[in-house]
């Protein structure tokens, strides 16, 4: 298995080479994938071999080897993440500024790796104060403790509640660094609201997760007039997350034919950036041309997951590929800005960043009347208005407030809630019906929502993801139906509000805590 050259350097930890005692040290990771190393070949320092013997693989708990130890019948476990620090034994310390580290070793199953690589000396002291951190278990009840008498230390302040937690710190190894306590927000349910999708079919219970008041109650009466309309009918359109480097040229004409030679390419770099992920599939490729320089954005589908690291890792790989097999690429970045990854956009609005969702209902004239104190015409017409109101600003969003239900569910499901840069983005639509009743919509056309991986699998949020039946694998376009249908709920809620003139008289009832 060839891998791409630019991938094996990821291999080695910048900024590891250091002296030691009888020699130098730097570190290996493994990103690639579980692997074992049955030998080596070499390692050079600025170009000087150095003997086997005197090379020393050490991986912690699990032992060290000798370089002419490493064998088939003998090999070092290099499970995915797994670092080793590799010592070394040269005669002179290694003077300060750059030098040239050359590592092959004999591996399966990718066979042969090799890369080059330079990092450097440094000679600085750092006289910082630093949070106390725990290189072997920085989730340890003595790391946190530690943590913990800083704060109260350097700042002063008394934290008995930021320090309470009923979760196990060491479940969050991938969420968060320095674990010092957690953030409590105030959970409220709304619903059940009847959702009627293809992936999401039932009443569902809704937690939502927020600070500001009158949230809950709102949403509430929104699910009251959807369920009394039937429930909500939701369908998910599109699914993709991308990445988009960008490679630079000589001239616009070679942007331009290097544009040919990617789309003539599709399989080789679809086969490459998908063997970085049993779940990422490369869906087809954007490019768009702009003085010398070739934007490519990639589009994959990310099964259950957000999916933005997976695509990054992918992308890597066939961005790695790519450079190796044209040859006239002056340079290249592997995030051009044109994902727009936690930004809104007009692309992600055309385009799609992870799921295109639309929400709807006919609301019956009786029910609005009756329970909003609005009629539908009244309330379209409001519609009309706040639509000049939303070009004017340049708003990406038509609607009164979708935000408001994405972000109160995302901290409540474990989301990446910098992700609702990209989903605030909304489109709302209404019209009277012949029968003169309501239908009203709105489609979500970024929101990117996961049930597996990220920050799905802890304690509280994994129990609310639960209560939707959205936990887990094959359940990701089932949350964003259900996401739509609240949001769609409040749409209905505030709008009917604001058409009303009960909105503030709302807030002052339910909102105050002054």
């Amino acid at each position: 298995m060839k891998i791409p050259s630019l991938i094996l350097k990821q291999l080695y930890n910048f900024g590891s080479l250091d002296n030691v005692r009888g020699g130098a040290v730097f570190v290996i990771k493994n990103r690639l994938s579980d692997a074992t190393v049955q030998g080596v070949r070499h390692v050079k320092v600025n170009g000087e071999e150095v003997p086997l013997e005197k090379i020393t693989f050490d991986a912690g708990d699990d032992g060290k080897w000798k370089g002419s130890e490493l064998s088939a019948d003998r090999p070092l476990a290099f499970p995915l993440r797994k670092s080793v620090r590799v010592q070394v034994a040269i005669k002179e310390k290694l003077a300060k500024g750059k030098h040239e580290i050359d590592l092959a070793v004999m591996t399966e199953p990718f066979g042969d790796l090799r890369f080059t690589v330079k990092d450097s000396i440094v000679d600085v002291k750092d006289q910082r104060v630093t949070i106390p951190y725990d290189k072997e278990d920085n989730a340890s009840s003595r790391a946190i403790r530690q943590r913990q008498r800083f704060v109260l230390k350097h700042t002063g302040t008394s934290a008995k509640h930021l320090f309470k937690h009923s979760l196990d710190p060491k479940t969050t190894h991938g969420n968060i660094e320095n674990f010092t306590g957690v953030a409590q927000v105030p959970i409220g349910l709304a619903g059940p609201l009847q959702v009627n999708g293809e992936h999401a079919d039932g009443e569902f219970l809704i937690p939502l997760a927020t600070t500001e008041g009158t949230l809950v109650a709102s949403y509430n009466r929104g699910i009251k007039v959807l369920n009394l309309s039937g429930g909500v009918l939701t369908t998910v359109a599109d699914d993709c997350m991308q990445r988009a480097p960008v490679f630079v040229f000589d001239s616009a004409r070679e942007a331009r034919d290097f544009r040919g030679w990617v789309n003539e390419h599709l399989d080789e770099i679809a086969r490459v950036s998908e063997e970085t992920s049993s779940v990422a599939k490369l869906l087809f490729i954007d490019t768009f041309l702009a003085n010398k320089f070739a934007y490519l954005r990639f589009n994959f589908a990310t099964g259950d997951a957000a999916g933005q690291n997976m695509v990054g890792r992918a992308t890597f790989a066939a961005c790695s590929w790519i450079l190796e097999n044209v040859k006239h690429v002056r340079r290249f970045f592997l995030e051009s800005n044109l994902a727009t990854d936690k930004k809104g956009s007009q692309i992600n609005v055309m385009r799609t960043r992870g799921k295109r969702v639309t929400a709807e209902a006919v609301v019956p004239r009786d029910v609005l009347i009756q329970h909003m104190r609005v009629e539908p015409e009244a309330l379209s017409y409001h519609a009309g208005v706040a639509n000049v109101g939303a070009f004017l600003s340049g708003a990406n969003n038509n609607g009164c407030h979708s935000p408001n239900a994405i972000t109160a569910m995302f901290i409540a499901t474990g989301q990446d809630v910098a992700n609702v840069a990209e989903s605030s983005a909304g489109i709302v639509y209404t019209e009277v019906t012949p029968d003169q009743d309501l239908y009203i919509s709105i489609t979500i056309p970024s929101l990117i929502v996961a049930t597996y991986g990220g920050g799905t699998a802890l304690a509280t949020q994994r129990e609310c993801l639960e209560m939707l039946g959205c936990y887990g694998r094959g359940k990701v376009k089932k949350l964003a139906e259900i996401v739509a249908g609240v949001a769609l709920a409040g749409e209905i809620s505030l709008a009917s509000a604001i058409s009303s003139l009960d909105w503030v008289s709302s807030h002052e009832k339910y909102g105050r805590n002054r």
